[in-house]
């Protein structure tokens, strides 16, 4: 199952449990990306799809990083989901 968080190293940004431990929800309209070089792409403007990301303890280990992702309907759930609190300064 999950591991508690903060108990693994942080990554190289200095983030516990970043990847790996739940997917987590993100703002982001789950669809196709352009095909050109972009920067923190969010998606369509539109979904019925949210995106998760990072994989979890659930899933093969391959799925375990930040560009793992994948686009389940927003009322949907299961116990390897979680969501992360960001506070902009």
């Amino acid at each position: 199952g999950p591991r508690s968080v903060g108990t693994l190293k942080p990554n190289e940004l200095g983030i516990f449990d970043m990847s790996g431990n739940a997917w987590e929800w993100c703002k982001d309209n789950f669809g196709r990306y352009s095909s050109s070089t972009q920067t923190n792409p969010v998606g369509p403007s539109s979904s019925p799809f949210k995106v998760i990301r990072g994989g979890s303890w659930y899933y093969v280990a391959n799925l375990a990083r930040l560009t793992a992702r994948d686009g389940p309907y927003p009322h949907y759930t299961n116990y390897n989901y979680g969501f992360r609190v960001v506070r902009i300064p």
